[in-house]
Order: structure tokens, then sequence, then C-alpha cells
């Protein structure tokens, strides 16, 4: 194995109704663990979403109303999910802006708390588009020298990660084969949440839409304390709105 841990990995794949974090569910979830020694364990679960899957979403990665009418929802799931990945940090493509963002929200539906922050998170896409800039399937194609058959099955796509970081790692010396000497490669994100609502700027919390865009948000709430309401009431995503919680109430705090 290339890849040198200290904890195990999970590299995770979402099948999904469609790509709005808010709205869309997940449908099917396949995680790919890899522990210090190599050793591997896969859980592979079809979800159903409790909303109807569109025919774009099921034209993409197959999965049917039919096929999930069955299947746990991802409260029933989820405990099962949060233990499996106990302890882990987390890799996937382009994870960052997906996959991980989507499970948190389902978890926070479910009012569980994954401590996203004490993770360290590898997105393999970051390194592929500093490198080379191209698709999932072309990567591994690229690096492993093989088509990836059944793409967008999510078990098939989480495992092709793994293999290509593990070609990434023997291909360039220069990420190094640890997680954080991945990480310093490609750049850790300072993230606040999720949707990027709101972006780090020289260690304070930024709005990043709207209005009140490049202000401070503590600024903000303190002269506008009615906007926390309208983003509660609002159609923002649940990280959005815990994050927003977390620095209303620390503001509070300081008066």
């Amino acid at each position: 194995m290339n890849l040198q841990l200290t904890r195990p990995i999970a590299f995770i794949d979402l099948e999904t109704t469609g790509i709005n974090i808010s709205t869309d569910r997940i449908v099917e979830i396949a995680i790919v663990k890899i522990s210090p020694d190599g050793s591997r364990l896969v859980k592979r679960k079809i979800i159903n979403p409790t909303i109807p899957i569109p025919q774009g979403a099921i034209d993409v990665h197959g999965i049917t109303n039919e096929m999930v009418k069955d299947a746990p929802t991802f409260k029933q799931a989820s405990n099962e999910i949060k233990q499996f990945i106990e302890g882990c940090d987390i890799g996937g493509y382009n994870s960052n802006r997906f996959d991980i963002p989507m499970l948190v929200e389902e978890f926070l539906r479910c009012e569980l708390n994954i401590d996203i922050e004490s993770r360290k998170l590898v997105d393999v896409q970051k390194v592929y588009h500093l490198m080379e800039q191209r698709t999932l399937s072309a990567a591994y194609k690229f690096y492993c020298q093989k088509e990836l058959e059944g793409a967008h099955g999510a078990e098939v796509d989480a495992t092709a990660t793994y293999e290509v970081l593990e070609a990434q790692i023997e291909k360039y010396s220069q990420i190094g084969n640890t997680v954080d000497s991945i990480i310093k490669f490609t750049g850790e994100e300072q993230i606040v949440d999720f949707s990027r609502r709101f972006i780090m700027e020289n260690g304070v919390e930024i709005f990043n839409f709207g209005k009140h865009k490049g202000k401070p948000v503590t600024r903000v709430l303190k002269e506008e304390p009615q906007y926390y309401d309208w983003m509660m009431k609002g159609d923002f995503a649940l990280h959005t709105k815990l994050k927003i919680t977390e620095i209303l109430n620390r503001t509070l705090v300081k008066k």
C-alpha cells in the first residue's frame, strides 16, 4: 500500500436524487474503509430517500423508485453509518464540495453530529485537477490503466477513488504518502459551512452571498439581528443554519 496512515480513512461515494444539498437526498452510500495496516472494509447501502427520484437522476445512477421503496431511510441507517466511519479521516472524489456536505446534511436531519472538524478531508479530485484536470472515469483510466466499469455505482466509484489516490502517490512523489502531506499539497480549505454561504478571511467569518457579501457575520448579527431569523426560516442548508447559530451564540457570550 502506497498510502501511509496513522488512522483509518473512509472513502465515501454517494448517489442522490439530485445535487441540491438542502433539498436532495441520498439513495445509495458506499464506504471503503482503509486501515493503517492496509486492510479494507466495505459498507454499501441502498437508501430510501423518502422523496421521488427524478428520471434525470435515475438515468445517471440507475437506482429507481421501485428499488428503494423497501430500503431503510437514512435515519434508520444513520447510527450504523456513523459507527462505521467513527475515528476515520474521510476521502472521496469531489467529496469536499458534494459528498461530505450532503452526508453532513443527512446526519443533521437526524439530529446527529459526525464531528467533521476533527477529521482530515482528502479530496482526490483536487490532486487530479492540479496535475491533470479530468473526470473520475478518465482519472481511473489515466492512473490505473483500466476502464471504470459500473461508474456511478457508489461502491465502484468509492473503490476507484482509493485506487486513483494509490496511483497518484506512486506517480507524484511531491504529494507524499500521508494524509497530512496530501492535504498540504492540495491546500486545506477553511470551511465555515459546506454550502459556502460564509467564508473565512483572516480568521473572521464573512458573508459570501447576498446584500451582506464581504461583511463580517458577527457585525451583521449585531447591526441587523433580524437577518438571523430570516436565514433560519429560509431555504438554507441545515449545516449553514448550525454554523450561523454557533456564530450568534459566540457573539452573545462576548457581550
